[in-house]
């Protein structure tokens, strides 16, 4: 059994941050990844091709669709290689669920949407407020020298905006709003007086940072950008923990189980199926980081059985697995505006506008029928 100081499964945002952290306080580490390798720049076979260098000029065939019809709804001729191959990774949708996976190096640090906004004291604070669920065992104050960090590091463009339930940031200069969305951001502040319409704060590099960017406005981001343009573990955290010579990096390598000492009460190791070869092969660390994403973090910790833990490492409550928090999007509204005809805006800016929450703050006359709030994403275009 191979050893090593740490283990980091799965090498997407937070898995290439933890393998950055462990290798450069001197940990020997490895990051186990169950897709293939991507490297930065490299791999990014589509970056710089046109819309017409593709057979279908970027549409998804019928054969596409059918082949992958959960992951063609995000993926196109010049992206479906960072998206798993629905029929080979197929999954039972009792109820309609579009899981959108990429199994690569990177994972889907690659495709993400790169919006980067902070919890705020409402957030940490609304289980208990409410009555709902269990308190959050931390408040804002105790994360946001985390926030300053992370951000510092990855960098995110954004304006500040001193609106306590979207607390500002470390951010690199702010991208623009085109002349559209301005109308709009002036027509809210005229009509509503808590409500306001700001650019997006994405982790987008309006300028150059920590040998990467800037942002080239290509809007080309989920391809891979060559020039770094956003943060990705592959542009990033990666080369920084490789740089060290502490990372040992090995894709095609699916974690089957996290390996649990009854004598120690501690976990000891991981069981990896590699991918080519079938075998099964066991290393040891003394720190484990579980990092492949919400749904197959909880797999693995539910295939970890022992005589402690029958139902499942860690699930002693049995709500592994439970309460997953989903992502809602694809609702909303669209309007044409008649004015502006003579302006047109520079670019492909890759990011759009957002309207922070302005239900339910502190202070606000008049109670909804519900809890909590919401923000609005949205964008302007000819």
């Amino acid at each position: 059994m191979d050893n090593y100081d740490a283990i980091v499964i799965g090498s997407g945002i937070s898995g290439g941050w933890a393998a950055k952290e462990l290798c450069q306080k001197g940990l020997k580490t490895l990051l186990l990844e169950r897709g293939r390798n991507v490297e930065h720049i490299k791999d990014y076979t589509t970056a710089n091709l046109n819309p017409w260098d593709f057979d279908h000029r970027l549409n998804n065939t019928t054969d596409y669709k059918n082949e992958c019809p959960v992951q063609s709804k995000a993926a196109d001729e010049s992206t479906k290689q960072f998206f798993v191959n629905d029929r080979e990774h197929p999954y039972i949708q009792e109820k309609p669920y579009d899981w959108i996976r990429g199994y690569q190096v990177g994972g889907r640090s690659l495709t993400w949407g790169r919006n980067s906004f902070r919890l705020s004291e409402m957030d940490f604070e609304a289980n208990l407020k409410d009555g709902t669920a269990v308190d959050w065992p931390i408040r804002y104050a105790d994360i946001a020298p985390w926030y300053d960090y992370v951000e510092s590091y990855i960098g995110v463009s954004g304006t500040l905006e001193g609106l306590p339930q979207l607390p500002d940031g470390k951010f690199l200069p702010g991208m623009e709003l085109n002349c559209i969305e301005k109308h709009l951001a002036q027509s809210i502040k005229s009509n509503f007086e808590l409500r306001s319409l700001i650019i997006a704060r994405v982790a987008n590099l309006t300028r150059g940072w920590d040998n990467r960017g800037p942002c080239q406005y290509r809007n080309l981001c989920v391809r891979g950008c060559p020039f770094g343009g956003y943060f990705s573990s592959n542009s990033s955290t990666i080369p920084a923990a490789a740089a060290t010579g502490n990372l040992t990096l090995r894709p095609f390598s699916i974690v089957s189980e996290v390996i649990y000492d009854e004598k120690t009460n501690k976990a000891t190791g991981v069981r990896v199926i590699d991918t080519n070869t079938k075998e099964t092969i066991e290393f040891s660390a003394r720190i484990i980081f579980l990092n492949a994403s919400t749904i197959a973090s909880a797999s693995i910790l539910l295939n970890s059985k022992s005589r402690n833990f029958p139902n499942g490492l860690g699930n002693s409550s049995g709500q592994v697995g439970h309460n997953l928090m989903d992502h809602h999007c694809s609702a909303g509204a669209t309007g044409m505006h008649g004015s502006f005809q003579d302006q047109y805006y520079k670019g492909r800016r890759p990011s759009g506008f957002y309207i922070p929450r302005f239900r339910n703050l502190p202070g606000q006359n008049g109670k909804m029928d519900f809890i909590r709030g919401y923000g609005f994403q949205g964008h302007g275009e000819r």
